[in-house]
This record gives C-alpha cells, sequence and structure tokens, in this order.
C-alpha cells in the first residue's frame, strides 16, 4: 500500500546532507520517491508499507548521523485526537529546534573570547612582520606558544565534535557533507600544528623554517562556523514563523449549547451539528454557519484583507477568525482536520516542503560538490608541493599549501548554495498565507512569474456569481415602495431572480407588503393583490399579454448585455422595471489593468452567451473572450494556447473548470468555489478575489528574484573564494586566502542567504 509522509530529519546541516539522505533512502527497496528540503529539514517519502517503514529508513540514516523523526502520537504531543490530526508534523520540533539554538549559543559564547585571544596573536604576528607594532617579547611568545594548543584541543574536540564526526562517518561511510570538510581541514590544521609543537627542535635540523603553526586556524574557522550556524538555525525558525502564526490562530475552546444551556468545551469536543455561541471578541472555533443573530467578522489573519466582513443567518464563518461587536450563534458543519484552518495550514505546510524545479540545479551542483572540493583542496595541496617547493622552498610551500587545503575546504561548502532555495520558498509562501494566497506546492509558485497568458472563467471570477438588482427603473410611484411590492411578490416564487430581489430589499432594510391571491403564471412571472390592488411582476410576454405599452428597444439592448428584466404593472401601468444580472466584481477591472501593467494577456472562457460576455469583457478590459464553450473546449484552449509556446495560467471556481485547471502550466482556484477545483490547482485565492491574482504573479516575481539573488550569493563566495583559497593568484598578486578568513566568509554566505530571504517579508506585493 502506497504511502506518502513527511518526516523531519535530525542532524542535517547542509545541501550536501540532503543529498546524501536522498541516495541513501531511496536505495530501500520499496521506496518510490524521496524529496528531502534543507529549508524545513523535512524529508517527504513515498514508500510502500509492505515492503519497509520509518523504521527502517533509520537503520540506514542512524549511522551516517541522521535519524527521521517518526510521527509522535495525540498523546505525545499534548493533543487531542483533533488537533493532532490537524496539527501532525507541523509542531513538534519547534521544543528541539529551541533546545539545540540554546546549546549553540552555549558553544558560541564560550568559542567566541578564544577566538578573539587567536585573533588578537595573528594580528600581533601580520603587524610586526610589517613593523607596525614592535614583536612580541620571548615571555608573550611562550605564554601564547602553550596557551594556543590548550584553546585548539577545546575548540575541535569540544565545539567542533560535529565535524569530528562528519570526518569519521566519511572515513567509515564514505559518504561526506559539509561536517566532513570542516572536520578535515581543522583537523589537518591541529594535527600538523601539534606535531610541529612537539616535534620542533627534531624537525629544525631537517627541515629549516618548520616552526609556524595553526592552532589559532583551528580555533577561528570552528568559531565562525559556528557562529554561522547558529544565525542560520535562528534565521531559519523565523522563515516558517508563517504555520506557527496559523497555528495560533485556532481557538481552544468553544461555547457550545447543550441541553438548552450554554457551556464551554475543549475545542475537541465539539461535534458536527452543535450550535455555538460567538460573543462579541470572540474567536470562532470551528467551521460552520450562522443560524442566528448577525455581527461583522474580522477575518483578516486568513484572508488579508483589514475590512470586518458582515455576517447574517447562512452565511459561512471560518475557524481562527474573530467576530467584532455583535453575537451570533453558528452550526458547525468542519471540525478539526475538516477546518479551512486546519487546510491552510496543510497546503502552507505542503508547498514549504516541496522542492521548486529551479531548485534541481542547486541539488545536482551539491551533490557532486564535496567531492570536487575535496579533489581541488588535494590537487592544490600537492601544486604547492610540487610547483611552490621550487621557488620558495619546501618548509614555506608545505606552509602555504596547508593553508590552502584547509582554506579550500572551509569556504567550498555547500550551506549557502543548499538554502537558496527553500528558504526563499518557505518565505514567499508564508507570505501569500497571510495574504490569502495559498500556495500548493513551489512549483506553481516558480511557473507564476513566467506567465504570458491568464486564462478566467467568467462566473464566480470575473462576476461574483449570483444575481442581483443592477439597475431599477421608476415609472410611476416610489422606489421603495416599488421594490417592497415587488419584493412581496417574488417572496413566493422559487426562481433565483426572486433571490436577487429579496437580498435587495434585506439589504436596504425595506418592509415587505402583505400579498393575498399569489398565483404563479408559468414562464411569465407572478400576480397577486397587494393593500386590495392587483400587481404583476415577470418578463416581458406577461407585460405585453397586459397589452401595456413599455420600452422595449432599451430592454433588449440590455438583455444582450446579459441583464434579465422584471417588470412590475397594475392592469393599466407600467411601475418599474428592474434589471438583474450577475454583477462584475468591483475588483475585477482594476486587476486586469494591474495584469496588464505586468505583460500579461487576458483571456475569458465562458458557457455563458457570446453577447453577454463580450459586453462583460469590453467592461473589464479583458483582450480576448471565447464564449459558449463547453469543459472539454476549456481545456482544449488551454492546451491550444500552449502549443503557440504561451505559459498558461487559468483562474476557475467551478468543477467545469477542473479540467482545465490540471491542464494549465499554473491552475489557480478561487476559495469561493468548489472543493474539486481548489484541488485541481496549484494557487488558491481565498474569498474568490480576482485581485489577489495580481498579487499572487508578483509574490512569484518578487520569490524568484530573492532565490536568483540567493544562488549569485551562494555561487559568489565560491567562485571568488575557491580559486584564492587555493593559492591561483599568489603568483601574480602575492594573494593567499587565510583559512580563518575563508571560515568567516563560509559562514556569511549562509547568513547573508537567510537574511535576504527574510527581506522579502517586509516586501509589499
Amino acid at each position: 500500500m502506497k504511502n506518502v509522509k513527511i518526516y523531519n530529519v535530525k542532524g542535517m546541516h547542509c545541501a550536501s546532507c540532503a543529498s546524501i539522505i536522498e541516495r541513501t533512502v531511496k536505495k530501500i527497496d520499496g521506496v518510490e520517491d524521496i524529496s528531502v528540503n534543507p529549508g524545513t529539514e523535512n524529508a517527504k517519502i513515498s514508500f510502500d508499507t509492505t515492503k519497509t517503514s520509518p523504521e527502517s529508513f533509520n537503520k540506514k540514516l542512524e549511522p551516517l548521523g541522521y535519524s527521521l523523526m517518526l510521527p509522535p502520537t495525540a498523546h505525545d504531543m499534548g493533543m487531542s485526537e483533533n488537533e493532532h490530526a490537524a496539527h501532525l508534523g507541523l509542531t513538534q520540533t519547534k521544543k528541539e529546534k529551541l533546545a539545540e539554538l540554546a546549546s549553540m549559543k552555549h558553544k558560541v559564547i564560550s568559542a567566541i573570547p578564544l577566538a578573539i585571544i587567536s585573533l588578537f596573536v595573528m594580528g600581533w604576528d601580520i603587524l610586526a612582520q610589517f613593523s607596525i607594532v614592535p614583536g612580541m617579547s620571548l615571555l608573550w611568545e611562550e605564554f601564547f606558544h602553550h596557551l594556543l594548543p590548550l584553546l585548539a584541543t577545546y575548540m575541535l574536540f569540544v565545539v567542533g565534535k560535529p565535524y569530528l564526526l562528519g570526518l569519521y562517518r566519511f572515513v567509515r561511510y564514505g559518504k561526506a557533507n559539509m561536517d566532513t570538510l570542516i572536520g578535515l581541514g581543522t583537523s589537518v590544521a591541529y594535527i600538523y600544528s601539534f606535531i610541529v609543537g612537539a616535534f620542533e627542535e627534531t624537525l629544525l635540523k631537517n627541515i629549516p623554517n618548520v616552526s609556524m603553526t595553526y592552532f589559532d586556524v583551528t580555533i577561528i574557522v570552528i568559531t565562525f562556523i559556528t557562529l554561522g550556524k547558529y544565525l542560520e538555525t535562528r534565521s531559519k525558525l523565523k522563515t516558517g514563523d508563517a504555520i506557527e502564526k496559523l497555528l495560533n490562530l485556532q481557538a481552544k475552546t468553544a461555547l457550545v449549547v447543550r441541553d438548552g444551556t450554554e457551556v464551554e468545551l475543549p475545542i475537541d469536543q465539539v461535534v458536527h451539528g452543535d450550535l455555538i455561541v460567538v460573543k462579541p471578541a470572540g474567536k470562532i472555533p470551528v467551521d460552520g454557519i450562522v443560524t442566528r443573530g448577525n455581527s461583522y467578522v474580522d477575518e483578516s489573519m486568513i484572508t488579508g484583507e483589514p475590512m470586518p466582513v458582515s455576517k447574517k443567518v447562512g452565511d459561512g464563518v471560518v475557524a481562527g477568525t474573530i467576530n467584532t461587536t455583535g453575537s451570533f450563534t453558528f452550526t458547525a458543519t468542519k471540525i478539526g482536520a475538516e477546518t479551512m484552518l486546519a487546510s491552510i495550514i496543510k497546503m502552507v505546510e505542503e508547498a514549504q516542503s516541496s522542492k521548486a524545479p529551479i531548485q534541481a540545479l542547486a541539488d545536482k551542483i551539491s551533490s557532486v560538490f564535496v567531492p570536487v572540493v575535496l579533489g581541488i583542496a588535494i590537487l592544490s595541496f600537492g601544486a604547492w608541493l610540487i610547483l611552490g617547493a621550487q621557488a620558495l622552498g619546501f618548509s614555506q610551500a608545505f606552509s602555504y599549501g596547508l593553508l590552502s587545503f584547509v582554506g579550500v575546504l572551509v569556504i567550498a561548502c555547500p550551506c549557502a548554495l543548499g538554502l537558496a532555495t527553500p528558504t526563499a520558498i518557505i518565505v514567499g509562501v508564508g507570505k501569500g498565507a497571510r495574504e490569502g494566497i495559498l500556495v500548493k506546492d513551489a512549483a506553481a509558485l516558480e511557473k507564476l512569474h513566467n506567465v504570458d497568458v491568464v486564462v478566467v472563467d467568467k462566473t464566480g471570477t470575473i462576476t461574483r456569481g449570483k444575481p442581483e438588482i443592477v439597475s431599477i427603473k421608476t415609472l410611476s410611484g416610489t422606489e421603495d415602495e416599488n421594490i417592497s411590492i415587488l419584493a412581496a411578490l417574488e417572496k413566493a416564487s422559487e426562481h433565483p431572480i426572486a433571490h436577487a430581489i429579496i437580498s435587495y430589499t434585506d439589504e436596504k432594510k425595506l418592509k415587505l407588503a402583505q400579498v393575498e391571491q399569489f398565483k404563479a403564471i408559468k414562464g411569465k412571472g407572478v400576480q397577486g393583490y397587494v393593500g386590495g390592488v392587483e400587481y404583476f411582476a415577470g418578463n416581458t410576454k406577461l407585460i405585453q399579454n397586459l397589452q401595456l405599452s413599455f420600452d422595449t428597444t432599451s430592454i433588449e439592448a440590455e438583455t444582450l448585455e446579459g441583464k434579465t428584466p422584471v417588470i412590475l404593472a397594475t392592469k393599466e401601468k407600467v411601475l418599474a422595471i428592474v434589471m438583474v444580472a450577475d454583477a462584475i466584481k468591483p475588483e475585477a477591472i482594476e486587476a486586469v489593468k494591474n495584469l496588464h501593467k505586468l505583460g500579461i494577456k487576458i483571456v475569458m472562457l465562458t458557457g455563458d452567451n457570446k453577447n453577454t460576455a463580450t459586453y462583460i469583457a469590453k467592461q473589464v478590459g479583458i483582450d480576448e473572450v471565447v464564449a459558449e464553450v463547453m469543459p472539454e473546449d476549456k481545456l482544449n484552449t488551454i492546451k491550444e494556447l500552449q502549443s503557440n509556446g504561451k505559459v498558461v495560467a487559468m483562474a476557475g471556481d467551478g468543477v467545469n473548470d477542473a479540467p482545465a485547471l490540471a491542464q494549465a502550466d499554473i491552475g489557480i482556484a478561487m476559495a469561493t468555489g468548489t472543493d474539486v477545483a481548489i484541488e485541481s490547482a496549484g494557487i488558491t485565492l481565498l474569498h474568490g478575489d480576482i485581485s489577489k491574482l495580481v498579487k499572487a504573479v508578483r509574490l512569484s516575481k518578487l520569490t524568484m528574484r530573492g532565490i536568483k539573488q540567493n544562488l549569485f550569493f551562494a555561487f559568489i563566495y565560491n567562485i571568488i573564494g575557491i580559486p584564492l583559497a587555493a593559492g591561483l593568484f599568489f603568483p601574480f598578486f602575492g594573494w593567499l586566502l587565510n583559512p580563518a578568513f575563508a571560515g568567516l566568509a563560509m559562514a556569511m554566505s549562509s547568513v547573508s542567504v537567510v537574511g535576504n530571504s527574510l527581506r522579502l517579508k517586509s516586501k509589499n506585493i
């Protein structure tokens, strides 16, 4: 039986770690696919439960220093079963991460004073060589000669223990990662310095000028690398705070009506159909439908929209949102893992764990990076011994060769390379979630920045998706009086247009008249008595049958625009003409303008009448209309655009849009739509707000720009640093990178990448 699970990975530090884990687990029989994300430190594994298990993965990974965190039970996490179902896998490592961060902080605090002492000694030596300061006295020389080995021993075997373990695993299992490079470089510098310090007199007899030691390199490199890792870990905790904020939205209790009494119960005890009371300023605990009362609800935490939304009987409410001043009762329809908040959390986590296609480049480089760097380090050391010895003498060449060997190993660590893509994706997806843009996977976010054409459905995307009164022409009497009579007649009708008229009177708070002798006239309208007067309401056929005169020309013109006339009349005259239509969303016009500014063409696909579609498209500013289409025609239109080399995004909200959403390069679902449309899409816009489509494109462009900047930072350190550390510039300019500065550069590369990703949080979209 196929199973797909996301596990947290312990012991992973860089992209090469991710590569080792992927290659190791992939070889296990029964594993179909694995994707490891260094940014979230998660592994998404698809495997056959009849052939293998998570325990089998750990048997293979633990000797290499890694382990998968097996999903804890509800009891382990101190949660109810419902909370556990909703939040599984999202919070169990937070405590461990903070503990790891505290441990790293203690190491950094103990290491920094030692590094300062080493930098002081190194700086004094360098300045003394240029006669800027006087040389050290014999007493100070002897003091530091005995102190530095002690400091280096503590640094290598206590603070640097993870790097020594990385070196051990490389020797034992042949698997090299970033820790291997650091462990090898600092160990070689330490061992060489120890031998020189212990056997200095013997060595000097055979090899002149061999007194130089590099304990300071071991101390400073490990300090900088550990400091870099600490800053990186702290920053990575910030990148994932979107999920934590979403989790904090969940209410802990609910005020439930049981046996006619209001009882405050833990959230896990709420069941489907419970009546839940929400007081002013209360947090809505689960999803449901309002059954009594009305209020305004602040949904900004989920949708990003600042204005509270009106809620009345029949409206839906969402878990995690906050009631404002009113009080209402609603029926629980979705609880626990079923709520929209739980779905959002799950979608955000999966998106943050997914890999963008651009990451394939970084993964490919990282997988071969460590062996290549080892090769370059050995070659540079060999070149110094063979070529450098001829020009500088053996001891000087050996000394420079050792510096190059250690420097190359230290600066070339692919940490920044592995973090470049995932950290930007994590921040981008989190930012999108706060703006009401839910990204299902990183690939959709990446593709969106290249989109040429956005294909939109009409109903529910450009228009509201339900009939509304768009105009009222009063010919006799007052508007309110006519609408009140019309609504009274229509109230007994079940026609969708009747609902539009009733909704209008509700909004205007108009009092409905009492209707007597009501009668429905099939295919034409309704009739009835109000206050002893007989009224008729219906289409043009009904009024023509009454032989009343009215302006048919203007009505026909508006009918071609997709509007439906409802005419109110008595036997003697026409009182009012009301036009009902599926109104254009006010934000649609501005959204289309902004998409045009981004260089994107808009195509509207609809099954509606061509005249109606063309009129609406003209109103909104849409470039092309394809009307009167079936679902398969929508699919074929998408394919045709793609065959012309276009990158196509499709925005829709209905079941009939699902095939086209799946076919498009990027499917964008309006969250007011059906579950199947949302499931078929890569991106979901909460509240069906098309203006969020513009924000989604901008978010994609911003995130991709961040990824490219991160990759630049990651590569530039290595492109410049490796040749410099290897000594390539020494014959021409006398430049050679000290391993201590290589360690600083390597640490700063990771910090700059994570810092640049966090910068996305402050950008407006």
